[in-house]
């Protein structure tokens, strides 16, 4: 079967390889779509590690960074239950580094970490489930904490994460929703996608007040990670900021953030990934228009300069030639 691999950094091969059969509790999906991780397809590509400790290994692993797939189930291993062949599944749970990843024909996964999708919907609009499950995770938890609805809600970052935010906090009836990010065209499309308002960090008016001043925005996620945006959402946020970007660097809380309470990321579960697909379902979350490029995966190298040069959000990539 045909597989990606990232041989060098910035190199890459179309490689052939044996059709994997699924083991005890696993299955094979043929993979239809492929939707880049932007944090992991860009740091694989240029050897630069994705946390603290880590390091790629080249050639890597076949198949990788590939893991937001969606397709049909081709066969099911000893033991599995939970799918059939032929059902429309979509992975929300990626695999260790070491196994062969879903840039490719056909995709072993564990059966406890695909969960079945809608028939009718595009693969574009399937194939970041697994993105869209991390983002569960925040929403769950901050609606537990019961501080989205009726509030007033940004979101810091209008990439893949950023935009399902939106949409998020607008499903959990939020009050408001404002977005924030340099990029015109990104908060044209979180306008589209249910923000009432969007703005340029940088070019801020009074209409978001900054600390000393009372913060206009009552909960925000930080979808970037960085030390200058992650302060700049506890100095516009009066009570909650969830971090949710990849964390490398150390931030300052300050005397003057008060009793702002900052929350982490608890990781991925099932129910977060339920959560997802069923606000896919009521037509609550559109993940297709994230999906901004679609290519083969022979032009791998292409998508990935789209999303070096942000001009693409996500890029799908198709494993088959066109039926």
């Amino acid at each position: 079967m045909k597989c990606l691999q990232i041989t060098a950094p910035g190199e890459f091969a179309i490689i052939d390889v044996p059709t994997p059969t699924p083991g005890e509790g696993e299955v094979l999906m043929r993979v239809e779509a492929v939707s880049t991780c932007v944090q992991w397809d860009l740091h694989c590509w240029h050897n630069e590690p994705m946390f603290l400790g880590h390091q790629f290994q080249y050639p890597y692993t076949p198949g990788r960074c590939g893991h937001e797939a969606t397709g049909t189930v081709e066969a099911v291993g000893p033991g599995v239950t939970e799918v059939s062949a032929g059902d429309r599944v979509s992975a929300w749970r990626d695999q260790a580094e070491s196994i062969q990843g879903a840039y490719a024909h056909y995709y072993i996964v564990p059966a406890a970490s695909i969960i079945r999708v809608p028939e009718d919907l595009p693969a574009q609009a399937l194939a970041p489930v697994e993105m869209a499950m991390c983002m569960g995770t925040v929403f769950r938890m901050l609606r537990d904490m019961d501080v989205l609805r009726g509030r007033v809600f940004g979101a810091t970052g209008l990439g893949p994460a950023g935009l399902i935010a939106i949409q998020m906090a607008r499903a959990e009836g939020a009050a408001e929703v404002i977005g924030f990010d340099p990029l015109p065209e990104r908060r044209e499309l979180a306008l589209r996608l249910g923000a009432d308002a969007c703005y340029d960090p940088a070019a801020l008016d009074e209409s978001i007040p900054v600390r000393p001043a009372a913060p206009r925005l009552e909960t925000t996620v930080d979808c970037v990670g960085a030390k200058q945006t992650v302060e700049f959402s506890m100095d516009v946020t009066e009570d909650v900021v969830a971090l949710f970007g990849v964390q490398r660097e150390d931030y300052a809380y300050a005397p003057r953030h008060g009793r702002l309470r900052l929350c982490g990321y608890k990781g991925h579960f099932r129910e977060s990934a339920e959560y997802a697909v069923c606000l896919i379902e009521q037509g609550k979350l559109d993940l297709a228009p994230l999906v901004t490029h679609n290519l083969p995966l022979e032009q791998y190298g292409e998508g990935i300069a789209l999303l070096e040069a942000r001009k693409a959000i996500k890029v799908c990539y198709w494993p088959w030639e066109p039926e």
